[in-house]
């Protein structure tokens, strides 16, 4: 007997299915910054991102898994969070977690770029 929000484990929830409370990964909604920026602005918020995230906590390897992740298509992103391990909270990998149960909290710049991007010329 499980909780009362608890259901029966079928063939695809189920212990020992490979299939973790990992969610399919998706690209992230278009958004927008709240000016402008240049693909040159936006590279260098995603290497200071990048360059401290790992001092927040958390391991790493998960860090590192995250970013190859997060510069991947959506396929190869998936087949690496499955293989670190990192459970996916939110589908477009804004809020991860590792299997200890550490948090990864992702801003949107580092997963796609904004509607409002400037090209550089």
């Amino acid at each position: 007997m499980g909780c009362a929000g608890s259901t029966p484990a079928t063939k695809e929830s189920g212990a020992g299915s490979g299939k973790d409370a990992t969610k399919k990964v998706r690209k992230p909604k278009p958004w927008k910054h709240p000016q402008p920026i240049t693909v040159a602005q936006l590279r260098q918020m995603r290497d200071e991102f990048w360059d401290t995230a790992p001092h927040y906590g958390g391991r790493k390897e998960i860090w590192d898994a995250l970013r190859v992740a997060s510069e991947s298509e959506v396929a190869l992103a998936q087949a690496i969070v499955e293989s670190a391990g990192i459970i996916v909270s939110n589908a477009d990998l804004t809020l991860c977690y590792d299997e200890r149960g550490a948090k990864y909290e992702l801003p949107k710049y580092v997963l796609s770029e904004p509607t409002n991007l400037i090209q550089d010329s």
